[in-house]
């Protein structure tokens, strides 16, 4: 099935780097899973930033969001949007697939914040998502699981 972007989210990621607005128009056609950008999904003032933070929504001030070199998606089931997990990996694949397709260099992704360059990951993006937890496990540690985010560093 064809995906196409609303224009709403096109406006959600309007002022971002242009290679991540291309990989976002293009994954849309690529994708298992319709998606689109919520609020705040793109380009972010500092004073949104500093909302996100202090409602516990985001946890930093130094986020890629604030430079447009980052953005967020939402799946949607039909006309509903759905934040269960179990999709995000499979539009994750779909991106990072077409990130190879468009010759990006580098691209870091929320579900798997220990591979710096989720791009040269060999396997799935629930592989990367499952080293993760497993990592953070080990290291006694909480992981801090953003599956809808994606940003260049």
């Amino acid at each position: 099935m064809a995906f196409k972007l609303s224009k709403r989210s096109l406006d959600r990621i309007e002022g971002i780097d242009e290679e991540l607005y291309a990989l976002v128009c293009r994954s849309i056609h690529e994708t298992p899973y319709d998606f689109g950008i919520p609020h705040l999904g793109g380009l972010r003032t500092i004073e949104e930033q500093r909302k996100l933070v202090e409602s516990g929504a985001s946890k930093t001030m130094k986020s890629k969001h604030l430079e447009g070199n980052a953005f967020d998606f939402m799946v949607f089931l039909g006309p509903r949007v759905c934040w269960e997990l179990k999709f995000y990996d499979d539009v994750g694949d779909a991106i990072v697939k077409t990130a190879k397709q468009l010759g990006l260099k580098q691209l870091k992704w929320g579900g798997a914040w220990h591979i710096d360059n989720i791009l040269d990951w060999d396997g799935t993006m629930l592989d990367a998502h499952n080293a993760y937890v497993k990592l953070r496990v080990e290291q006694g540690r909480t992981p801090f699981v953003d599956m809808p985010h994606f940003q260049k560093d």
